[in-house]
């Protein structure tokens, strides 16, 4: 397959404003709907939503779906049918394993102050698994790495590999990695992408990089096919996001 860039822009996603809510959709959702922006392979959503303070997502119902939230700002109060409560702050993962079927809410856990977040939602490889929930902090202080993988498939768990590899991550019912990388100004990574029928989509949360010399800013993202390897520059510090998903499963 050869090498091809699908650049989004900011300004070009799905975009509603509920007053309690402040919504931007990569891919259709809710009342967005592009045909040409349906899913990227397994990665079906990714929204950037601002939740004003007291607000937030009253109890609903998911199945068959992974479900990772990041918080990038304010903290999230998480309840479920599970028995799970929780706080989840910013620097954080969560992680829901939906499966044959759960009940969850996610409120701010503040009445004055907005929380901003990502929501991922990654079709699972096997339906009516178990339903599941994790959450752990993205940073481990030991760790010198660029690139934090704080996602993997459940098979990286069960070999015993990622407690050494990514002591970070949390495991999801699919063959996907996602990593969190922070760059400073002027810096280059390579990134390698998992296996040869993964793509990569790179969202980049603040700053301005280049991929493979296009250029990306805040909010931003490239879907990224045919490729193994990806070069990622820096020109201001810069946040990014990295989602490397099975194209067929």
């Amino acid at each position: 397959m050869e090498k091809s860039y699908n650049i989004i822009k900011s300004e070009t996603r799905g975009h509603a404003d509920h007053g309690w809510l402040v919504a931007n959709h990569s891919f259709s959702f809710a009342n967005y709907y592009d045909p040409e922006r349906v899913r990227f392979g397994a990665l079906r959503v990714l929204n950037d939503d601002t939740i004003a303070g007291g607000e937030g997502f009253g109890k609903h119902p998911h199945d068959n779906m992974e479900i990772i939230t990041i918080p990038l700002s304010g903290e999230l109060k998480h309840g479920d049918s599970m028995g799970n409560s929780s706080v989840i702050k910013a620097g954080e993962i969560q992680v829901m394993s939906a499966g044959t079927g759960v009940f969850h809410s996610e409120m701010n856990n503040s009445d004055t102050q907005p929380a901003q977040i990502l929501q991922i939602w990654i079709y699972p490889q096997v339906k009516g698994v178990l339903p599941r929930y994790d959450q752990r902090s993205i940073y481990n202080q030991d760790s010198k790495e660029i690139f934090k993988t704080v996602v993997t498939p459940r098979w990286v768990w069960e070999s015993g590999d990622a407690a050494k590899s990514y002591p970070q991550s949390i495991w999801i019912n699919q063959n996907a990695w996602i990593t969190v990388g922070d760059l400073v100004k002027e810096q280059e990574e390579e990134y390698s992408i998992k296996t040869k029928d993964n793509g990569l989509y790179i969202f980049v949360i603040e700053g301005e990089i280049h991929v493979d010399m296009h250029q990306l800013y805040k909010r931003d993202a490239v879907a990224i096919t045919g490729a193994r390897d990806v070069k990622i520059l820096a020109k201001e510090d810069a946040k990014i996001l990295l989602i490397d998903v099975p194209l067929k499963w």
